[in-house]
């Protein structure tokens, strides 16, 4: 995510005499955010990448709160809010955040501090309603090259349903306008509301710029009055390609006017009420296109995936397929919680279990693009084959260890090739980290073997107490406080 969006630090670029009759008492709601980001550096987990400093834009909503981008404070050691007209820096804090749909919900720490502030300083109103195609809208926040608010303008040129980060899906607005950093997460006005978020541009094409709707603010105000993130319910396990060719839709005897897209994952591979070879013709009340689309009332032409959010009842969508010529009406499971296999690390840091010189940690979908894909997946690896599955087990993880070993001697003669992927320990599949601190822990035998998937990487075999006494040196050593983090310290200590 982190790569992506040091492209999309973004902002409206600043334009000249934009006329607006509340533009300044918008302005008193639109503060600067200062951020230190500390990225999780993942080839040793125990510490924190070098800081950086960050820049960006928020604004003041309901609760004694702010709106802000994800990527402007995630991972951040500390935040400040600087109001508008003033020198001072307020503590600040996060309180919710999605880094799939780039939000974040923050508030001043201090409580003099928070009350003071937003009593002065009036909540900007979220709109309720998308706006058209072709509506003129400005945008306010900090862009860089200046200390002042700027005020930018541009013009609604599509509205489509599309990915965000983390495989997230969700709407988003093109204005015809280019993007500079800085103005992350400030407030688009349309008709003295919030019509969206500035979250990102595209770095090498002119005047195109997205905004974050308003709606996707409300459904994310929602989701996290619990104080997590879960996001929409998706349809999880379920292929489909689209019914344009003539031959597919011969095969599938479809007639001129019977449109919609083929479910291709055969219903043993899946929890749906779906066979092999069924056409998707509508969702709800909705005609489904042969290219997989839908067109509102409004004219507004959205993938199909996105009225899921909208007419999912307890889990479930009412779906009409054509399945051998005939129509019949099915539910669909959906869900917002997908138990993956390699999930993002999100806004944490990585985990980690040093045993003597080696250090293992679980692979998150992050680890993966920074090391697996920077290195090349090492041959035998399953990572990259299963990297998109479920899990079969609770708890099941990938294990892998890092790609250095830590200065010992009792790794004479050993390489570490990649990053391999853990496979057994004295002949134990390991299924997880945590499984893994429970082999050691309760080990009485008098050598450890360690096999990888990996066909480069060598078996390592170690003296067991010559191995699990050189812990301690080697954490001195490298000024390590932790063997492990919390969660694999709790089992290795029992």
């Amino acid at each position: 995510m982190r790569l992506m969006l040091m492209i999309g630090l973004v902002c409206l670029l600043n334009l000249s005499a934009i006329a607006s009759t509340d533009s300044g008492e918008v302005r008193d709601s639109v503060v600067k955010i200062f951020a230190t980001y500390r990225g999780p550096d993942f080839a040793r987990p125990w510490t924190k990448q070098a800081p950086q400093e960050l820049s960006g834009t928020g604004f003041v909503i309901e609760g004694d709160r702010f709106i802000t981008n994800a990527h402007v404070v995630e991972q951040a050691t500390r935040i400040y809010i600087q109001p508008p007209n003033s020198a001072d820096k307020l503590r600040a804090e996060v309180i919710g955040i999605s880094q799939e749909m780039d939000l974040a919900l923050i508030q001043i720490k201090k409580v003099s501090e928070r009350e003071e502030f937003h009593a002065n300083h009036p909540v900007l109103e979220l709109s309720d309603t998308l706006p058209a195609i072709g509506s003129t809208v400005q945008a306010i926040g900090y862009p860089m090259g200046g200390e002042q608010v700027s005020i930018t303008e541009g013009v609604v040129s599509r509205i489509e349903y599309t990915e965000y980060n983390m495989e997230a899906r969700g709407l988003r607005i093109q204005v015809d306008a280019a993007l500079n950093h800085g103005n992350s997460g400030g407030p688009v006005i349309l008709d003295d509301k919030v019509c969206g978020v500035v979250f990102s541009g595209v770095e090498y094409a002119e005047n195109i710029g997205y905004v974050i709707p308003a709606s996707e603010v409300h459904l994310f105000l929602d989701d996290i009055k619990d104080g997590e993130y879960n996001g929409p319910p998706e349809l999880h396990g379920a292929r489909f390609q689209t019914c344009e060719n003539d031959s597919l839709r011969a095969y599938l005897g479809l007639s001129k006017d019977q449109t919609g897209i083929v479910y291709t994952r055969p219903g043993k591979d899946s929890k749906l009420a779906l066979l092999e070879w069924d056409v998707l013709d509508m969702v709800g009340q909705y005609d489904i296109d042969n290219a997989g689309m839908v067109t509102r009332d409004d004219d507004l032409r959205l993938h199909w995936r996105y009225f899921i959010r909208e007419l999912a009842v307890d889990g479930d969508v009412p779906v009409t397929v054509i399945r051998g010529g005939e129509s019949i009406e099915v539910e669909l499971a959906v869900s917002n919680d997908r138990d993956e296999l390699v999930p993002f690390i999100g806004n944490a840091y990585p985990e980690y279990f040093i045993v003597g010189p080696m250090i293992f940690t679980p692979v998150r979908r992050e680890h993966f693009f920074n090391l697996y894909l920077g290195y090349g997946i090492v041959d035998g690896s399953p990572i990259g084959m299963h990297v998109n599955d479920e899990r079969k087990t609770p708890g099941q993880e990938y294990v892998v260890l890092a790609a250095t070993f830590l200065p010992h001697s009792v790794t004479k003669g050993y390489e570490v090739f990649g990053n391999p992927t853990l496979k057994s320990v004295n002949g134990v599949m390991i299924d997880s980290v945590s499984h893994l601190v429970e082999v050691l822990r309760d080990n009485e035998e008098e050598t450890l073997m360690f096999e990888f998937f990996d066909r480069s990487q060598e078996s390592l075999i170690f003296d067991a107490h010559e191995l699990i006494e050189s812990t301690e040196e080697v954490l001195e050593d490298n000024s390590i406080r932790r063997q492990g983090t919390a969660r694999f310290m709790d089992i290795w200590d029992q």
